[in-house]
């Protein structure tokens, strides 16, 4: 069975023996990074399955970072306890606990045992930036790295970030990408043999160099909770009028994203990139109810952008996740006149001059317990 064919059945049929040692305890401590998207992922169906494929960069600063201690559960003690940036959080505790649940039957030891957890953002929460995909991908690595230590029997690296992969995407479809370094494609795709539903398929050995080192200058337009949640928004293309128009498109837009990354076309990288952030946002303005997440600032700092690219030569350009802010994508060899023009003529754009300097990073490590 190739390592992507693996699926809920196999996950299920392999799951480590709820029996575990009495005496087991320990602590844990991961830091995994948020990912965008280049094509998007917008509608789901089936258990947190993507209607179309998508393509990721991963992140590298804008991460969360997350300490899990573990001991044998006392009797009727509740499983876990849950903080945010050292504060009980009751609305993130209950999602928590909702997918604790969901992990049953791939984790089966987890009623057996006691979890302390608490986590931290390096980047405003709720705001566009995903912060589902790095907080359940992070949360999912200290849970397996738990497992390796009851089993005693660690997995390999490919199976370790594959079998994260998967159990992350049942938390946030968009945490399956965040397991990988550099760039990763989740959704089964023809363009790209290996791909699949169920887990995301790593792309470092599929794009040039050049990629690798790609910065992303994230602008916070806007930093506070958005007024509408990704997950109403999946659900909204349950009845868009082109969701079956969107869906033929990504497949297209996958193809041709593949190609520049391999070849490092820059202008068909850009031209794919900008297109697909557009839609996904056309798509939010056209669901019923509709919604509107860009800001008048987000209009005008594009604006800004694209006549900065057309005078300078500079290969930059833009995307947006489900939210106002700006990612500016640009090879590393331009971030000494980008972060010129970002001080210059775009922090006039962002809430109280805010942007996270950021780049294409190696995916999640395990931190000091």
């Amino acid at each position: 069975m190739h390592i992507t064919e693996k699926n809920e059945a196999y996950y299920r049929d392999t799951a480590l023996s709820p029996d575990i040692p009495g005496d087991c305890h320990g602590e844990v401590a991961w830091q995994s990074p948020s990912n965008i998207a280049l094509v998007k992922y917008w509608g789901k169906h089936g258990v947190q399955l993507p209607n179309n494929p998508s393509i990721s960069f991963t992140l590298k600063q804008a991460h969360t970072a997350t300490r899990i201690g573990y001991r044998p559960k006392d009797g009727d003690e509740p499983g876990f306890t849950f903080a945010f940036e050292g504060k009980p959080q009751p609305l993130f505790a209950q999602k928590t606990a909702n997918y604790l649940n969901q992990l049953l039957p791939y984790l089966p030891w987890l009623p057996k045992i006691h979890l302390d957890i608490s986590s931290h953002n390096t980047f405003p929460h709720s705001s566009g930036i995903a912060s589902s995909a790095s907080s359940m991908s992070a949360l999912v690595m200290g849970l397996l790295d738990i497992e390796s230590a009851l089993s005693g029997n660690p997995l390999s690296d490919d199976e370790f970030r594959t079998k994260a992969s998967f159990l992350a995407r049942l938390g946030s479809g968009s945490a399956s990408r965040s397991v990988f370094p550099f760039a990763s494609v989740w959704g089964a795709t023809e363009a790209i043999p290996g791909s699949s539903q169920y887990v995301a398929f790593p792309m470092e050995h599929h794009m040039n160099e050049v990629f690798t080192t790609f910065r992303d200058s994230i602008l916070i337009i806007h930093a506070g909770t958005k007024s509408v949640s990704s997950r109403a928004g999946h659900q909204l293309m349950e009845n868009n009028p082109f969701a079956a128009a969107r869906y033929q498109n990504a497949e297209t837009n996958i193809r041709l994203l593949k190609d520049a990354l391999l070849h490092a076309d820059m202008d068909q990288f850009i031209a794919v990139t900008e297109s697909e952030a557009l839609q996904l946002h056309a798509l939010m303005m056209t669901s019923q109810p509709s919604f509107i997440l860009m800001q008048p600032a987000t209009l005008a700092a594009i604006t800004h952008i694209r006549a900065f690219r057309q005078e300078r030569g500079i290969p930059l350009c833009f995307t947006l996740d489900a939210g106002p802010n700006i990612h500016l994508l640009y090879p590393a060899a331009h971030q000494e006149a980008v972060k010129a023009f970002i001080s210059e003529q775009l922090l006039q754009y962002c809430a109280d001059g805010q942007w996270i300097d950021d780049e294409v990073g190696g995916g999640p490590s395990k931190l000091n317990s």
